[in-house]
Parts: structure tokens; C-alpha cells; sequence
């Protein structure tokens, strides 16, 4: 079982409030450190999607795996909004889409799972490594403010500090990233 990043999601913090958040005086509307503080950002969402095991602003995923399971499909990194696609090797090695007719999103639960169908049964793939690719639309609609609160540390921290090591002492922060993370982390996993 893999996953595939196919778009990511767009960032989840202004410049504007990150560099409200690093105190940088922005007068004369550029800062020489803003591509910084951008790349700085991209790092902080994977992190905190690593992290947590969920999707953060919307994006699109791919799942592949080497044949269809019993019952379900669970797909990771949720919330999930909406299945793409669900394809297949055939036992002929053509590449075939499930018809949308023929599964169902239960996204009721923690966990996502895209069901086949009453009735039916998934279709029976070729004998190969990701021979089923199960496409999806993620990320909350909206952002919880633990996370908010969680890529504002983290950048911060990231500019503070950069390089991999400190002449001084660093300790992590009481209610630090970590810990305002697991408020929404995928404990299933």
C-alpha cells in the first residue's frame, strides 16, 4: 500500500500572518526573508499532515494498492470530500475505472472507506503491485485553530532556529505543536 500526493494543498497561512506572527516589519511591503518563511510554511503543513495523519486544505490523493481488499478500502490521510476515481489492472493488463455507480464513500466515521456497492463485489485485478489506484479529494474545509496555532509555532521556530544544531539549550514548549496537534491526530493509524 502507497500513497501519492497527485495536487497539493495551497498554503494554509498568509504571509501577512506569519510575518504578523515573526514580528517582521513589513513598511515597505516585501521582506528579503519571504521565500524563507514561504518554503518555511510548506515544511510546517507536512509536518503537521505527517504528524496528525490528516489532510489539511483541500487536496488530491492516490492510493494504490496491489489488489482489492475484502469489504473496504480504507483511505488515509482524511477528511475525505470525494472519490476521483477507482482503478484496476484487469486480469487482461488493461487499465479500467470502476464505474461511481458500483462503490460508495462511507465517510461517517473516523475513517473513510470506499464500499462497493449493495450487491456487489469488487472486480478481480491483475496479480501485480498497484494494480487498484483509488483517487480522492481530502483536506478540512475549514482549518482547526489547533492546527492554526500549531504551523504558526513551528514556522516560528523554524526561522528562529536555522540551522540543525544550537550553541544554547532548547527545550520544547509546554502546549507546544506536539501537543496541539494530537487534539486532531488520527490516533487509528
Amino acid at each position: 500500500m502507497g500513497i501519492k500526493v497527485i495536487t497539493a494543498s495551497a498554503a494554509l497561512l498568509t504571509l501577512t500572518e506569519l510575518r504578523l506572527h515573526l514580528k517582521i516589519d513589513t513598511t515597505l511591503g516585501v521582506h528579503a526573508d519571504d521565500t524563507l518563511i514561504a518554503a518555511q510554511l510548506t515544511a510546517a503543513q507536512e509536518y503537521c499532515q505527517h504528524y496528525t495523519q490528516q489532510s489539511f486544505g483541500d487536496q488530491t490523493l492516490e492510493l494504490a494498492l496491489d489488489d482489492f481488499p475484502v469489504g473496504g478500502i480504507r483511505l488515509p490521510r482524511g477528511p475525505v470530500t470525494s472519490v476521483v476515481s477507482v482503478t484496476y489492472v484487469s486480469t487482461a493488463s488493461v487499465v479500467t475505472t470502476v464505474s461511481s455507480a458500483d462503490y460508495l464513500l462511507d465517510d461517517y466515521g473516523p475513517q473513510a472507506w470506499v464500499i462497493p456497492a449493495y450487491g456487489l463485489d469488487w472486480p478481480e485485478p491483475l496479480d501485480t503491485v498497484n494494480a487498484v489506484k483509488v483517487r480522492y479529494q481530502a483536506g478540512a474545509a475549514t482549518m482547526p485553530g489547533a492546527v492554526r496555532a500549531a504551523l504558526l509555532l513551528i514556522v516560528g521556530h523554524l526561522y528562529a532556529n536555522r540551522e540543525n544544531v544550537s550553541a544554547g539549550s532548547l527545550a520544547s514548549v509546554p502546549m507546544g505543536a506536539d501537543a496541539l496537534l494530537d487534539i486532531v491526530k488520527d490516533w487509528s493509524q
